[in-house]
């Protein structure tokens, strides 16, 4: 798979996290808990970010601070608020996991099957649409800080974190 490909693809995705992570970090403590669910919405985001970034989706494990609750067919939330700090660092484990997961994308691997109960994938597909469930829950909260404070950060062009991690 050519350089060039997996860069812009990269540039892109992790713009879509880098806008996330904006407004994660833009959202004031009184908004972080409200009837919005804040949280939880940016919660949401991360464990399926995370999920659809793992190869055997199977054998999928958030880190051990997090539950499984969204796999909770009833829609359960998880037993606790997650504070903007800890989902802060999900959110690094998964711009790694990301920029890692395109990086060693190849010819080969990229058209491997990403398979659970409701979606049978491409690797390169259950990218573009981790991609696109990650833009829309950005713009999800950036509509929330904007109703809440009157105040969003500002769109995202490309990600300045380099694919090769220099």
């Amino acid at each position: 798979m050519d350089d060039s490909f997996k860069e812009s693809l990269w540039k892109q995705f992790g713009a879509s996290i880098d806008m996330f992570e904006n407004a994660l970090k833009h959202c004031p403590a009184e908004l972080w808990n409200t009837d919005s669910k804040f949280w939880y919405i940016a919660y949401h985001t991360l464990f399926f970010l995370d999920y659809y970034l793992t190869r055997e989706p199977d054998k999928f494990m958030p880190p051990p601070q997090f539950s499984l609750s969204e796999f909770d067919p009833d829609g359960t939330l998880p037993e606790r608020v997650y504070s903007k700090e800890e989902l802060t660092g999900y959110t690094n484990h998964c711009r790694n996991k990301c920029r890692e997961m395109i990086a060693g994308l190849n010819d080969a691997n990229a058209s491997e099957r990403w398979i659970n109960e409701y979606r049978n994938y491409s690797i390169f597909e259950i990218l573009i649409y981790n991609l696109r469930h990650v833009q829309h829950h950005a713009g999800q909260l950036n509509l929330l800080l904007r109703q809440g404070m009157n105040s969003a950060p500002d769109w995202v062009s490309r990600t300045k974190v380099n694919l090769s991690n220099e």
